[in-house]
């Protein structure tokens, strides 16, 4: 059940095709992915790399001896990983994907830094973004409408 999907950063400067075969995705928890993407965690999404066609080349930050990362300089958003030597695969940040409903994740990896207070948030009260005056009254007198 191969899927064309496409995505790319916030200010859309990096965009990408990949075709994928199926929905799995995972939560990586080692530091280093918590630091380049400022979160608890990053859903990341394995691809082929001779399935990825970036229709606009990406910057790439050499982030350790081994491994490299694709963002855009312009709008600073994190596309991904991928080791530099004998590559054939890399992972796609999932919130890079324009439609990353589908995934599921499968696993978790490096749970040796995997934050606990972080790992079930289920239980939490939940507000969504349309329901913040602060924010929704920003959006409407600089822009006119909510975001997409």
């Amino acid at each position: 059940m191969a899927k064309d999907l496409t995505g790319g950063c916030q200010c859309r400067r990096i965009r990408y095709r990949v075709t994928v075969d199926n929905d799995d995705a995972y939560l990586c928890h080692c530091k280093m992915c918590r630091h380049a993407t400022g979160g608890a965690s990053i859903a990341f999404v394995g691809v082929d790399l001779d399935k990825l066609v970036w229709e606009t080349e990406p910057d790439w930050y050499r982030s350790s001896p081994i491994a490299e990362r694709p963002f855009c300089r312009t709008c600073g958003t994190p596309l991904g990983f991928r080791f530099i030597e004998g590559a054939t695969r890399m992972d796609i940040t999932l919130g890079s994907f324009d439609e990353p409903r589908d995934f599921r994740p499968v696993h978790n990896y490096a749970v040796e830094s995997l934050l606990p207070n972080w790992q079930h948030t289920a239980h939490l009260p939940s507000l969504r973004s349309d329901e913040n005056p602060n924010v929704t009254d920003r959006w409407m007198k600089t822009v006119g409408k909510l975001p997409d």
